[in-house]
């Protein structure tokens, strides 16, 4: 091979390398400026339905458990929604969809039905939307703009996986409480049809024991639970992306108060 054809292809080769850079550096810009604009509509289109989330905590009065999210103006909105997801000291504050139409409906899709590509919170249809399974998994994009389920990834810091100790979700009539378990890397099996939606003790308790003790370097795990997980308790997962795209991050509670509201 001549200089001349040596240097034709290195700079054809230079030049497949710089257009695979750009149209990577493009997706990114895309879908950071995507999901930054539209999230922020998201937000703003669902806080009429809603007081601060961040008053979750309130103290009960005679009346009982003050629910934050009116749930009347948000099924206008939407008949699908069914819950409201809040996570203390992160972004997590969003409501909870399941889609009638396929489970991954809400993938990329806002709570009108719009494309959005940061998507919104859904659980799929093998779960029942009052949160009465043994195990509920629930769905969120790992958002270059923090958005969605992005600061589930905080929790891999121990410090703050240590004084963060609670998530809540919100149903009408109904606040729901869990304490966070654990926090791990995990690859991308199906939760559900892997365990066989956890009809069997034997699964159920085996699943129990691993988010106790789950076998990932990055990982946080309470190490004093309210009472010993049994076959009788409830679990929520949060799940997401890890930031390579290659497996899950998992966010385990366990319910320890179902409290009527007002």
């Amino acid at each position: 091979m001549n200089r001349d054809n040596r240097a034709k292809i290195i700079f054809a080769v230079i030049i497949i390398i710089l257009l695979i850079i750009l149209g990577v550096l493009g997706i990114i810009i895309f879908r950071f400026f995507n999901s930054s604009t539209d999230v922020s509509g998201y937000k703003k289109g669902t806080s009429s339905g809603t007081s601060s989330s961040s008053g979750s905590e309130s103290a009960k009065d005679k009346d009982g458990v003050s629910n934050p999210v009116d749930f009347s103006t948000l099924k206008k909105t939407n008949p699908e929604i069914f819950g409201w997801l809040y996570v203390p000291d992160t972004n997590i504050d969003y409501p909870l969809l399941q889609s009638r139409e396929r489970d991954d409906y809400y993938l990329h899709s806002d709570i009108y039905g719009n494309y959005l590509y940061a998507g919104s919170l859904y659980t799929e249809v093998c779960n029942s939307t009052d949160m009465d399974d043994r195990v509920t998994v629930i769905y969120g994009h790992n958002m270059i703009d923090g958005s969605m389920f992005a600061n589930l990834h905080k929790f891999r810091d121990t410090d703050f996986f240590n004084k963060h100790s609670k998530f809540y979700i919100y149903a009408p009539n109904r606040k729901l409480t869990y304490q966070i378990v654990s926090a791990y890397e995990y690859d991308d099996r199906h939760l559900m049809n892997t365990n066989n939606y956890f009809s069997n003790n034997k699964v159920f308790k085996e699943y129990l024991d691993f988010i106790r003790n789950p076998r990932s370097i990055s990982s946080n795990v309470r190490k004093k639970l309210d009472h010993k997980l049994t076959t009788k308790d409830k679990i929520v997962t949060l799940s997401t992306c890890l930031d390579s795209g290659d497996g899950r991050y998992l966010l385990q509670g366990v319910l320890v108060k179902d409290e009527s509201t007002r």
